[in-house]
């Protein structure tokens, strides 16, 4: 891990700019009005402070030999060496210690104030534990325990949910219900799951998009559904995602919930349970890299509908990473795949949305569909064909049974949520 010293104010200020004495300065001749400060360095809180600061850092690992991605900007290569940046925390790795010494020693040469922490053991508040067999175990326990803490649910005695969400009823705007008391902050401990799923728990994602609707104005039972939330996390604290490297292959599993929130008694007054919910998670040598579950923006007339906007969002979310991939894989790192470039099956379960993926004609029952979701079938190549390049996707049927990509759309049961959970997390 590499951190830096006072980030932002590393790089100097952009543009001429001043202000005003502080409370305290004094001047010795004139008015203390008359007198400005000018700010020689890039300071915080100014809007463009973090393009400053990365186009300065940009600029100086460029001269110690690094190249930026074509596909990522905050993704640096040199040699055998990666450097990944995130605001101002980074992560340097590669295969020879000797070279990373030496980037480090390049990179305070050229007057970069940094500090090296060590191994990857935490970054960005995620615990990353390598086990002796291999594997690599990511968890998040001072946050989860944070939340806990927010929805006071700590005690020994709290019972838990082997759930995230309650599978009996729809969790939907409720406007005849009472607000909800505010015995927790519903917006911070939302803001908190948000970044919890995000990092170390997607079987968390369909559960809080839900709740975060609904922050707003949340009713009593859009709290009783955090609190279950809370419930589940009590008992599954020391859980996280367990990373297995096996195979070489990048898959993409994508499923969607048609119209999952209707409800007729509101729908006259709240469109959106008409709309319909997709899920994906992309796949890399068996590990999860990659998740979201979305609320479509549109109405969909149609289950097909629904699974193939779907398929068409999670793919043209995903393309940067199979471009970064083949990119890192001309320049000579060892990326693991079976073809001379790197080629993602995806997996859907909705035989309409199978069919006008693999085969492009006009149907008068479909030719409402935005032109927009139609996009990635000019990558998409035949699987019995030879490899193409230009063609990176493969479409595949999968059994709605086997479809992982199912718990980011809708509440499961408790058996079908944890084979899921197996498959993905790995516990």
């Amino acid at each position: 891990q590499v951190d830096y010293v006072q980030a932002y104010p590393q790089a100097p200020a952009d543009r001429p700019t001043y202000m005003e004495l502080p409370k305290g300065f004094k001047v010795d001749h004139g008015d203390k009005q008359e007198f400005l400060l000018e700010i020689k360095r890039n300071i915080y809180g100014k809007k463009q402070s973090g393009r400053v600061w990365y186009q300065y850092l940009r600029s100086k690992l460029q001269s110690i030999g690094f190249s930026v991605s074509k596909h990522d900007e905050c993704v640096f290569l040199r040699g055998n060496a990666m450097y990944v940046l995130y605001t101002d925390d980074s992560i340097l790795g590669g295969p020879d210690q000797l070279e990373l010494d030496q980037i480090i020693s390049d990179m305070q040469e050229v007057g970069l104030d940094i500090t090296t922490e060590g191994g990857i053991d935490d970054f960005l508040g995620v615990n990353i534990e390598r086990k002796p067999d291999g594997t690599f175990h990511l968890t998040q326990p001072r946050l989860i325990n944070s939340i806990l803490e927010d929805l006071r649910l700590l005690e020994d005695r709290t019972t838990t949910k082997s759930t995230p969400m309650a599978t009996s009823k729809i969790l939907s705007r409720h406007p005849n219900s009472p607000p909800f008391d505010q015995h927790f902050n519903y917006r911070r401990v939302i803001g908190k799951l948000l970044f919890l799923e995000k990092s170390t728990r997607p079987d968390l994602a369909h559960a809080v998009h839900q709740c975060a609707r609904f922050a707003a104005d949340p009713k009593v039972e859009h709290g009783q559904a955090v609190k279950w939330i809370g419930r589940y996390l009590k008992g599954t604290q020391d859980k996280g995602l367990i990373l297995n490297p096996s195979g070489c292959s990048l898959d993409l599993y994508v499923d969607a919930d048609f119209a999952g929130n209707w409800d007729p008694e509101i729908a006259g007054i709240d469109p959106s349970t008409a709309q319909s919910r997709h899920g994906y998670v992309l796949m890399f040598c068996g590990m999860p890299i990659l998740w979201a579950s979305q609320l479509q923006a549109i109405i969909a007339l149609s289950t097909t509908e629904a699974e193939y906007i779907g398929l068409s969002r999670a793919i043209q979310d995903i393309l940067p990473s199979i471009r970064l991939l083949n990119e890192l894989h001309q320049m000579g790192y060892p990326v693991p795949c079976h073809e001379p470039m790197v080629h993602c099956r995806v997996f859907e379960d909705n035989s309409g949305a199978l069919e006008i993926a693999n085969n492009p004609k006009y149907r008068p029952r479909t030719k409402h569909i935005n032109q927009r979701f139609h996009f990635f079938r000019s990558l998409i190549r035949d699987p019995s064909q030879p490899y193409d390049p230009e063609r990176p996707l493969s479409i595949h049927k999968i059994e709605t049974k086997d479809q992982p990509a199912d718990y980011l759309t809708k509440a499961l049961a408790k058996e079908l949520h944890q084979q899921h959970r197996k498959f993905i997390q790995g516990w």
